[in-house]
């Protein structure tokens, strides 16, 4: 073979050199990664992230909390504004009404309920149906009690102004005849001796009894 010239040569090594450097740096370039990156062979391993500081942000110029314009708006209400209580005894007054005196045979009374706030501040009390009852008496001897045929009862709670009096709206007619829970609906109940036999209508509302009752004669 024909001898090389000495510029071949040297060539050659340089090529030879190039390749060492270049087989170096790859062998290290592997280790460096290997111990750079502690968490890649590990697939549930956390990743750590680094948040760049951040300076403390300027207060927004806006309220960070305001009421919401669909919220409710609750008025306060005035520490003096007075609380009305529940009547008493002491406040009211409880009187049995009759359209009359004394009853020609074929007429029936018409019976009614008076009450009236006597004290000198306004107070709330039931006077539903609920808590009406109207009695008709001769002596111990019940004859007639508005509850014992009363229908669909209601409640209504009203304030009674100090010094008003209230009547019932719709008198309640006593038709003579006995009254039972058992024969509400018998049209042959026992009739109410009438030849100017002597009757008492006593009336109940809100819990409040009348004081007195009210006399009636039949004829």
């Amino acid at each position: 073979m024909p001898r090389q010239s000495a510029a071949v040569y040297r060539r050659r090594r340089l090529v030879v050199i190039t390749l060492a450097v270049v087989l170096i740096l790859a062998i290290g370039g592997g280790v460096w990664l290997a111990v750079a990156q502690p968490w890649s062979d590990q697939a549930d391993a956390p990743v750590k992230t680094t948040t760049p500081a951040t300076s403390p942000s300027k207060k927004s110029e806006s309220p960070s909390a305001s009421p919401s314009e669909d919220a409710p708006k609750v008025e306060p209400t005035p520490s003096d504004t007075p609380v009305i209580s529940a009547c008493t005894a002491a406040d009211v007054t409880v009187d049995a009404v009759t359209d009359a005196t004394n009853y020609a045979a074929g007429k029936n009374p018409q019976l009614s309920i008076r009450l009236q706030n006597t004290g000198a501040k306004d107070c709330t009390i039931n006077v539903g149906s609920t808590t009406q009852k109207l009695t008709v008496s001769s002596g111990d001897d019940v004859w007639w009690r508005s509850t014992d045929c009363q229908k669909d009862p209601s409640d209504m709670i009203v304030t009674l102004k100090a010094g008003q009096t209230v009547n019932s709206v719709k008198p309640v007619v006593w038709d003579r005849t006995r009254s039972s829970v058992k024969t509400c609906g018998d049209k042959n109940r026992p009739h109410a001796p009438g030849g100017g036999a002597s009757y008492h209508v006593t009336v109940s509302i809100g819990g409040f009894d009348s004081a007195q009752s009210e006399q009636i004669l039949l004829y």
